[in-house]
Order: C-alpha cells, then sequence, then structure tokens
C-alpha cells in the first residue's frame, strides 16, 4: 500500500534541445555519472543516457531534477526492487 501511495502525483519531463532536462515527479535518484541517470519516477522508473550529463538541480522534497549534457536516450521501465539491480546492471554495462 505504501508503495501505491508512493506512486501517485504528477511526473512532468521537458526536455530542451537534447541537452537540458527538467523532471517532476522524481522520489529517488537511483544511480548516475556521466554516462547515464536512473531515477524512480511517480510513473515508474526513468533511465537517461548520454555523454557528460551531471545533475544541475536536485530537489527530492519538491521532487525536480534538472540534468545537463548531451541526452542520447530516455526509457521507462515499470519495476520491481529485485528488478531495478538487473536494470541498474545493464545500464551501466
Amino acid at each position: 500500500m505504501a508503495e501505491e501511495k508512493k506512486r501517485t502525483g504528477r511526473h512532468t519531463l521537458n526536455m530542451e534541445e537534447r541537452e537540458k532536462v527538467r523532471i517532476g515527479g522524481v522520489l529517488e535518484v537511483l544511480s548516475f555519472d556521466e554516462e547515464g541517470i536512473m531515477m524512480e519516477t511517480t510513473c515508474g522508473l526513468l533511465m537517461l543516457k548520454g555523454a557528460g550529463m551531471h545533475i544541475g538541480k536536485l530537489d527530492l522534497d519538491a521532487g525536480d531534477v534538472i540534468v545537463d549534457g548531451s541526452i542520447d536516450s530516455v526509457t521507462y521501465s515499470d519495476g520491481t526492487l529485485a528488478e531495478k539491480h538487473s536494470i541498474l546492471g545493464k545500464l551501466f554495462r
């Protein structure tokens, strides 16, 4: 039941020129480096892949994240905690 409550709320994603992404509805940043960022949102897992990426703003109280860098892909996944670890391994191979 706590998981269901956690998944409610508004999620937004706004990308500018594949160089800046503003994301709302972020619950947790699970991992990040210059080539990939994985976060849990109210709509499931969100994975960003690219190059030279960094988190310009992180406000988990408000659920807002801004990512700068070259964005190559944006992928959503619905998953459980066990699947997160599997997806994380695939993301950063």
